[in-house]
Order: structure tokens, then sequence, then C-alpha cells
């Protein structure tokens, strides 16, 4: 028993520092509305309306994800905005390689102490990666849980939902042997494989996140938070005009789990690693951690961020345009019939 007060505050929540992060963050969710949204911030729920939409027989496709430890990353750097912008862009992504057309995006933010300049600059960095993508930040949720995390640290997820016409998803039913494989070049690590490159780099090989790397140019945090590309823009513009039988987000799993999603049961692909430069960051966590070639392209993008499965005679004039469209792109493999397998040699 005690004679003090016990409130909410005082068990760790501040329900007042709530109200005010989301203050501050008003201006940067709305400046990602359009017509389309039918609520303020604050609402109980998000309201979107579907018409409009372009598509004859509309199909909805959602996707929800995070960023992993590259949280932890942020932290030690003290630098916010970016991971925001990883969020979103990762998602986007996630749904274009269906062929859906982002509408709205959901994010969640947890912590053991809400700090307002925190949440403020990641809120930030997802309304811009949103605008980019013609995306409303819809909604969200913001906890503070003191006893679930450490302090100092938090943690962020993201659901998006977008659109497509039903004769127009993309699902690799169509794939077939002799088509080939275009790679889009990432910007690096991405959102994955963080746990691994943090207990090489900065526990086993002592770096810190302010050290200037030679192998890489630059200091080793910029690198670490360099954001997720989003192909949203480029790609689209692609299928307006090409005939794209599949499309693999090169995330979690690498090229060995990611590419078989989107393949017939009777079909393989052969990737050509000579066909593309990688950024230097793999050399150093391959070299300094002397990793086998089949974790790394397990665990990591090794620098493709995204793969477009397209008929033989339109590849080389896609990864051209595409070059164009600002990306840069490979035609790294080719399909054959096999097993829904991926041989990288």
């Amino acid at each position: 028993m005690t004679d003090q007060e016990l409130t909410y505050k005082s068990a760790g929540v501040d329900i007042d520092a709530m109200a005010g992060a989301i203050h501050r963050m008003k201006e940067s969710v709305r400046s990602t509305y359009n017509d389309a949204v039918l609520t303020d911030v604050g609402s109980f729920g998000g309201m979107f309306s579907l018409s409009g939409n372009g598509c004859e027989d509309p199909a909805l496709v959602s996707s929800i994800d995070g960023v992993g430890t590259k949280v932890k990353v942020a932290s030690l750097v003290g630098k916010y905005d970016t991971i925001g912008a990883d969020l979103v862009n990762h998602c986007v992504n996630d749904i274009l390689v269906q062929g859906a057309k982002p509408l709205f995006f959901l994010d969640y933010f947890a912590s053991s102490k809400l700090d307002q300049s925190v949440l403020t600059e990641v809120v930030k960095g997802m309304a811009e990666a949103c605008r980019e993508a013609g995306c409303v930040l819809i909604g969200g949720e913001t906890a503070e849980m003191p006893g679930v995390y450490m302090d100092g640290e938090f943690d962020l997820a993201g659901c998006i939902v977008g659109v497509v016409d039903r004769n127009k998803i993309i699902n690799g039913s169509r794939v077939a042997a002799g088509d080939v494989v275009v790679g889009l070049a990432s910007s690096g690590l991405h959102t994955n494989g963080y746990s691994l490159v943090r207990k090489l780099l900065l526990d086993q090989c002592g770096m810190t996140v302010d050290q200037y790397v030679p192998e890489l140019g630059k200091v080793l945090g910029d690198e670490l938070l360099e954001p997720h590309r989003c192909y949203y823009k480029s790609v689209w513009t692609i299928l307006q005009s090409y005939d794209v039988l599949a499309m693999a987000h090169l995330t979690g799993g690498g090229f060995y789990d990611n590419i078989p999603r989107v393949l017939p049961e009777d079909c393989q692909v052969t990737v050509e690693r000579r066909n593309w430069a990688c950024q230097p960051i793999f050399k150093l966590i391959q070299d300094r951690g002397n990793i086998s070639d089949a974790e790394m392209y397990r665990t990591f993008n090794m620098g493709i961020g995204l793969v477009m499965i397209v008929p033989k005679e339109q590849g080389m004039e896609i990864a051209n345009k595409l070059n164009e469209l600002g990306e840069t792109a490979w035609i790294i493999g080719e399909v054959h019939k096999g097993g829904r397998e991926v041989a990288v040699i």
C-alpha cells in the first residue's frame, strides 16, 4: 500500500505526451490526403472511398510488415526519418509485385516511453514516402508499453492496402521456360539481415556507426540507414506498356525464398551473379564474416531489390526502359523447366 496517488503517468504512460505527439504529426499526415479520404486525423477509423479507382472489377491487396532491427541502428545514429520511409517503401513494393496501386497506409509505433521528437521524425519520413507513392497515411497507433520494451527502444510496423483490377493481377501463372528475369538494383541492405549485420560489424568487429569505412567510401551509419528503395513509379510505368508475367520483392529469404513464390510448379530460375554489380556493403559483410555464398543470397538482396519475369523478346527493351526511368536494371537470369527453385551460379 502507498499514500501516494497512483496515476497512469506514474505507471509509465503519459497520455498528454501522446496527445502532443499526435498534434505535431497532423501536418505531415494531412499532407498525404486526397479526395478519397473521408475522415480527419484522430478518427477511430480511417475511411477511404473506393469510387473512381479506375478498376472494372477491383480487388483489394493488403500487406503488413516491419523494418526489423534496423530500428536499433536508427537509435544508435540518432536519425529517424529514413526508418519511416523504409517501412512505407517496403510495403508498397510488396503489393506492387501483384500489380496493385497503393491506396492507404497505417502504422504502429511502440516504445517504452514516448519521445515526441522521435515519433514526429518517423511519421515525417512515412508521410514523405507516402506522398511519393501517391498513398494516403490514413491512420496509426502509438503505444507506450513500459516493461515490454527496454528504455530508449521502439518498434515500428505498417499495414498497406492497395487495389488492382482483377483481370490485371500479376501472379506468375503464365511464366514459362524461356522467359527472362530482369533485376532492379537495390539501394543497399534495404530492411533485411540487420540482426546478422549488427552482430558481425558492431559486436564482433567492434565497428561504430560514426566510423568511416574505406571499403564503403562513407560512414557506416549512413550506409546502414540507406533507405529501402521504392520501385512503384518506374515499375508502374512498365506495367502500362509491357507484359510482365511475375515480380518478386527480394526481402527476407533473398533469392532462394522469394523468387519461387511467383513460379509455377514446373518452373525454376537460374540467376547469373556475374550479370550485375552489387554494392560494397555486401562484400564487406561476406569478407568480414567469412559467410558462404548460399547464406548471403538467402539472407540479403545482394544488390537486387526486385525482379521481373518477362517474355524473352521484351526483356532487353524493358531493362533499357527501366534505366531510362531512373532505375539500374539488368537481365540477370532465365526460366527453365524444373521444380520451383532458384539456382544462383
